[in-house]
């Protein structure tokens, strides 16, 4: 026993085969479920990674604080790690993170701090959460701000998620779907397939409204997909396609795959799903798929699976929702 405790049981998430998403029979698709990570999500691999590597080279040690943003799962992340490896935890998310989620955060130690204000020269949330971390990491003795946006061992993380992906399908996988944020498990993915000689091809999915990859800044209702910034991580992020998906696209993602497949998905999960559907009528028959999930519905029980949420936020009615999830959103936008 090494004394790593819950942390343990990341990684080796399941890689199951869909039955019945999208309307191509002709090729194979497979989903990886981050959401069976302890913590809930992709983050946990991340958030171990990043305190393991800190503890390592002697940047933190047991009695350390960690600041960090977050839009909640690399939160929930942190807080297992900085627990079981005796450090304190300041976590800064803002007024769009699922409220269980900041529950979660609490319950395992952390102090959470919630920004409600946007940064008044962007418009931008994030941008005001980090200038806040910034200040706290600054402010607080002993204090350690990861920055997972340009921190190495946050897709150093995720070069371990390819390698499962990898070994699972015996090296022949055609295309990869990914969400984009802090790009962390894009980056990854890519390092290990650029490393290992594969020839397989990289779709990012990012946010309309996020500025990554040249996009136009706007509003998003929805966390942990996209970024109000360009990050350390992004700019040597590489890909062979993107896809833009919409607030909507992940509602109707996540609605299809729980509909189709029993797959209660997290919001960028339901946007991969849609950029899949989108471009599988261009895919060469035979093609083998997967898309990386990276987090379940819990946290999302206020806004994706809320009928009301989605009328009052996103100007759809429940009926008209319906008849969305049974056919593919045209306002999906493939670049």
């Amino acid at each position: 026993m090494n004394g790593r405790g819950v942390l343990e049981a990341i990684g080796n998430t399941p890689l199951v085969a869909l039955r019945a998403f999208g309307e191509r029979s002709d090729i194979e698709t497979w989903a990886k479920l981050e959401s069976l990570n302890p913590g809930g999500s992709s983050k946990d691999r991340s958030a171990a990674r990043m305190i393991a590597d800190a503890l390592d080279d002697g940047r933190i040690e047991p009695g350390s604080t960690v600041v960090e943003s977050t839009s909640g799962n690399l939160g929930i992340g942190l807080a297992q790690a900085c627990l079981v490896h005796n450090l304190a935890l300041i976590c800064v998310v803002d007024s769009r993170t699922d409220s269980a989620k900041i529950e979660r955060i609490r319950d395992l130690g952390g102090q959470v701090h919630v920004v409600s204000e946007p940064d008044p020269e962007t418009g931008d949330l994030l941008t005001a959460r980090l200038r806040f971390v910034q200040e706290l990491a600054e402010s607080t003795p002993g204090a350690w701000w990861p920055d997972q946006y340009s921190n190495g061992s946050n897709p150093a993380a995720h070069t371990e998620t390819m390698a499962e992906i990898d070994e699972a399908l015996d090296a022949n996988l055609d295309w990869l779907f990914v969400a984009t944020s802090t790009t962390g498990t894009l980056v990854g993915c890519c390092d290990y397939l650029l490393d290992h000689g594969r020839e397989t091809k990289v779709v990012a999915v990012d946010a309309v409204g996020s500025v990554l990859f040249g996009g136009e800044r706007a509003t998003r209702r929805l966390p942990g997909l996209g970024a109000g910034i360009t990050t350390g991580l992004s700019r040597r992020a590489w890909f062979d396609q993107l896809i833009r998906v919409s607030d909507l696209d992940c509602v109707v993602g996540c609605r299809r795959l729980m509909a189709r497949e029993g797959i209660y998905a997290g919001a960028s999960s339901g946007g991969v799903a849609m950029a899949f559907e989108s471009l599988a009528p261009l895919l060469d028959p035979g093609s083998r798929c997967a898309m990386i999930f990276a987090d379940g519905g819990e946290g999302y029980i206020d806004t994706v699976y809320d009928d009301e949420w989605v009328e009052r936020e996103l100007r759809v009615s429940p009926g008209e929702l319906e008849l969305l999830t049974g056919r593919e959103d045209p306002r999906t936008r493939v670049e």
